[in-house]
């Protein structure tokens, strides 16, 4: 089945027509194909009556023209009129003239318009004619023109089957404006197939219609498949272009470039795109105010730019334009649509402040202070409470006092003058000031002529006014002899009446004298000396005594001031030493620097004169000084003297004669730093100290051979004790004994005692003195020294009925004050003793040691079997001391003088 138009007879005037055409496609090498339009018997003005595609004829046109006025042919080929045009029973036809301006190249198209229902009266009269050809049952372009105006029913087209030749052939159609919405638009003739509209359609509403066409024979039979048909509605510029917004509006500052961009407008067309109903184009058609013009529409883009840089908020601050949008291109019959621009005026500083008056005139009484003495006022034409308004005032010149400032005036924009110094009327009746005013926005415009400173000048009479006295300056000094005797007089502070001048009849009063040296006189403010001055007082600084004095006038006003007294020194103080004790380690040191000061000025001090003071033969022989600067002597120790503490006094003089005597406390000290002799408990000796001596090995070894005798003794009398056993706790300090026989360094000896050798205990050993102090060697003796335990004393073995110490054996519990004792001593005391407490323990019949021999010994260290290495423990039994058998040679001695073998 395919589509074809209702055929019929041609006249004799379309064939003449027909024959011309043929003979112009034949002698026109330039012409291009034909085009025949269908339209209706009457054409209405500014209709589109069809396209033409002018591309496949001529693509490089840039020049169309119509040769007939009443059509007019746009850049896509669309064809409109121009005027009403009705067609008569001739076909009428026209040229389109395209041309390539830039090459010369011209080509031309037919156009031919056919009347409609001619159309339809010859596709039916040779319908017969049509049906002797082979059609196709395949789906043929149709289209209709938006909002028709008929007639209606208006034949589209008419579909067919070739199947028709051998079978009745009924046709029917379905879908979207059938008997879909929008319903019974379309229907097609049962017998005939043609096709028809029943009614106007539009476009924007439906862009086209698919509908299914059937070809079927009256018992039902389909010979054919369902054929889509396509129908398209053309588009027809029945829409007006839209603005996006009734009113826009945009800002911009004044002042600004040319070319720059004030805003951009947008309308909307709901006509196809694409096409000449929507190819719209902006314009301005209107400004308020009508001159200058000053902005410009891209046509395209609806961007408005300017074109001056002329725009002045001050003068005019906002414009409105009147701006046009219109389709097909902007051609006069394209539809169109207006909206309103509004461009506001933005400010900018491009207006200086200017002073209304270019000099004032005040006054202001002197002394007076935070008050308002003028104000000044600016012409700004800116924008009112913008940056570009408010005025920044400043002083240039004339305020080199500080004695005045400018403030802006938030409300009105005047500049404050105030006085924030007091004048002087005495110094200065008038001042002038200069002063300035910017805004605060900077100035927009670039550097011209003329400065970007208004300034103004300001001329201030300072009034005279009745003053009090006036102390000035307020410090006033005189000079006096620190020696000056009592009832001395000097002229003091003095004030004076700023208006005359003059000190007379002001009245002077003491307020503060800090040590009540000097007294002052009431009418003329002259100081007398009360006491005796002294420039080495600890009140005076830098050799000045300051004093406060009140002024006051008649009228009691008063004003004050002090008076700094500058004590002139004399020699009235000998050079001393400030550090009266010296410390000489002796091990290490010979001599100690001592050092004077003198009170008074340098003039009266240095160089000093140091000497040993005679007064004893035994400073001589002892002492030596030597001076080593002029404030400075070296004291050095001759002949060996004992460690301790002496008395050297000293006689230093200065320069001028004047000398005093110092005694100092010198200590010969064991140390090897004075922090080691001075952190003793008693520094004029030369033990007992934290710090381990020289000897201090020694001591220790010694100390430590006493101890293990005394912890012999205790053990060959510990068979006495109950048989009750004492738990030892496992958290007491470990005790060890360490092999060490050094006496000092360098100097390996070893003491023995009746056959044992001397250990040392890694605890502090309570026993004589407390704790065991340093060895030391002086003068060839070997001593011990212990320090004073604090109540700590030997605890004695009592053995026979005897009760021994170690102070002579005294009895009791004696405290040791001096536990400094020679070697010989301590070895005289041990050994009898300890000789005789072993001959006790060995000649006890019974193997048991007395109750008096028991002592609690500490912990020896965890892991042991006995728990003890000591045999004097409470318990009785010999069970269980196997391990003795095993003990190294060292402890073998002991054991045997525990247990009987």
């Amino acid at each position: 089945m395919a589509a074809a138009r209702p055929s019929g007879s041609w006249s004799r005037a379309l064939c003449r027509l027909l024959l011309l055409t043929l003979a112009i496609l034949i002698f026109a090498s330039d012409a291009c194909k034909n085009v025949t339009l269908y339209v209706p018997f009457k054409l209405d003005a500014e209709k589109l009556i069809g396209r033409v595609n002018l591309k496949e004829c001529f693509t490089a046109a840039n020049l169309i023209h119509s040769s007939d006025p009443d059509f007019q042919i746009l850049e896509d080929g669309s064809v409109y009129t121009t005027n009403t045009v009705l067609l008569s029973s001739e076909k009428r036809s026209f040229t389109i003239l395209l041309s390539n301006t830039e090459n010369q190249e011209k080509k031309k198209i037919f156009v031919f318009l056919e009347h409609q229902t001619k159309v339809l009266k010859k596709r039916q009269t040779k319908e017969t004619v049509l049906r002797r050809a082979k059609r196709r049952w395949a789906p043929i372009p149709c289209s209709m023109l938006e909002n028709s105006l008929g007639p209606f029913p208006l034949f589209l087209q008419q579909v067919q089957s070739d199947t028709a030749q051998n079978y009745t052939i009924y046709y029917s159609i379905r879908g979207p404006g059938v008997d879909q919405e929008p319903r019974n638009l379309f229907y097609v003739e049962r017998d005939t197939g043609n096709l028809y509209c029943t009614r106007p359609v539009d476009r924007e509403q439906y862009e086209s219609f698919e509908i299914i066409a059937f070809a079927t024979t009256p018992d039902g039979y389909t010979p054919e498949l369902p054929l889509p048909l396509i129908i398209k509605i053309e588009d027809e510029n029945d829409n007006y272009p839209i603005f996006t917004e009734e009113t826009y509006t945009f800002t911009i500052f004044e002042n600004c470039r040319v070319g720059t961009t004030v805003g951009q407008v947008c309308a909307t067309d709901k006509d196809e795109p694409d096409t000449m109903h929507t190819r719209l184009k902006y314009s301005i058609i209107g400004q308020v105010p009508p001159s200058p013009t000053l902005f410009s529409m891209h046509p395209t883009t609806g961007v408005i730019t300017t074109t001056s840089s002329q725009l002045d908020r001050e003068l005019i601050d906002k414009y409105q334009l009147k701006i046009k949008v219109q389709d097909m291109d902007g051609q006069y019959f394209g539809l169109q649509t207006t909206s309103t621009c509004i461009i506001n005026i933005d400010d900018v500083n491009d207006n200086l402040p200017t002073f209304t008056r270019t000099s004032y005139v005040t006054s202001v009484e002197e002394n007076t202070v935070d008050m308002e003495i003028l104000r000044v006022t600016v012409e700004d034409k800116d924008l009112v409470n913008t940056a570009n308004w408010r005025a920044n005032y400043t002083i240039l010149k004339g305020n080199e006092n500080g004695n005045f400032k400018i403030v802006t005036d938030a409300k009105t924009n005047e500049g404050i003058l105030c006085v924030v110094k007091p004048l002087n009327y005495e110094e200065k009746q008038q001042v002038i000031l200069q002063i300035g005013v910017v805004n605060e926005a900077p100035f927009s415009r670039e550097a011209s002529s003329r400065s970007a400173m208004s300034t103004a000048t300001v001329t201030v009479n300072v009034q005279d006014q009745d003053e009090g006295p006036e102390c000035n300056p307020p410090i006033q000094t005189i000079r006096m002899n620190e020696n000056a005797a009592v009832g001395t007089t000097s002229n003091g502070y003095k004030a004076y009446d700023p208006d005359t001048r003059s000190s007379s009849g002001i009245r002077y009063k003491k307020l503060t004298d800090p040590t009540g040296w000097v007294t002052v006189d009431e009418n003329t403010g002259s100081i007398k000396v009360f006491r005796s001055l002294d420039r080495e007082a600890e009140t005076i600084r830098n050799g000045i005594y300051n004093i406060t004095v009140l002024a006051s006038d008649q009228a009691g006003r008063t004003c004050t001031g002090t008076l700094g007294i500058i004590l002139q020194d004399v020699n009235d103080n000998g050079p001393f030493i400030p550090k009266k004790t010296v410390i000489i380690c002796k091990p290490t040191m010979s001599s100690a620097e001592i050092v004077a000061v003198d009170p008074d000025e340098p003039i009266n001090g240095p160089p000093f004169d140091f000497s040993l003071e005679s007064s004893t033969s035994d400073v001589q022989r002892m002492w030596r000084l030597n001076e080593i600067n002029d404030t400075a002597a070296r004291l050095s120790y001759q002949n060996d003297p004992a460690f301790g503490s002496y008395v050297v006094p000293i006689t230093v003089r200065d320069r001028l004669g004047m000398s005093s005597v110092t005694s100092l406390d010198v200590i010969l000290c064991d140390c090897i730093t004075e922090n080691d002799c001075t952190h003793r408990a008693d520094p004029r000796i030369g033990g007992g100290g934290v710090q381990l001596g020289k000897w201090a090995i020694l001591a220790i070894l010694l100390g430590i051979a006493l101890l293990f005798c005394i912890l012999f003794t205790l053990v060959c009398g510990a068979s006495g004790v109950s048989k009750q056993p004492k738990v030892i706790p496992d958290d007491l300090a470990q005790q060890n004994l360490i092999v060490s026989n050094t006496e000092a360094p360098g100097d390996d000896k070893v003491y023995s005692a009746n056959g044992f050798t001397t250990q040392t205990v890694g605890a502090s050993a309570q026993g004589v003195c407390g704790t065991m102090g340093s060895g030391v060697k002086n003068g060839g003796q070997e001593t011990i020294e212990m320090v004073k335990g604090g109540h700590q004393t030997l605890e004695s073995c009592r053995g026979a009925g005897h009760h021994h110490t170690l102070d002579s054996c005294r009895g009791g519990h004696t405290e040791v004050d001096n536990c400094r004792y020679t070697y010989s001593e301590w070895h005289s005391f041990t050994q009898p003793r300890l000789g005789e407490k072993v001959y006790l323990c060995n000649q006890d019949e019974n193997h048991k040691h007395a109750q008096d021999y028991v002592l609690t010994y500490n912990y020896e260290g965890r892991g042991s079997v006995a728990g003890s290495v000591g045999c004097c423990s409470e318990r009785q039994e010999e069970d269980g001391l196997e391990f003795l058998d095993n003990l190294e040679p060292k402890f073998r001695t002991l054991a045997e003088a525990c247990m009987k073998r």
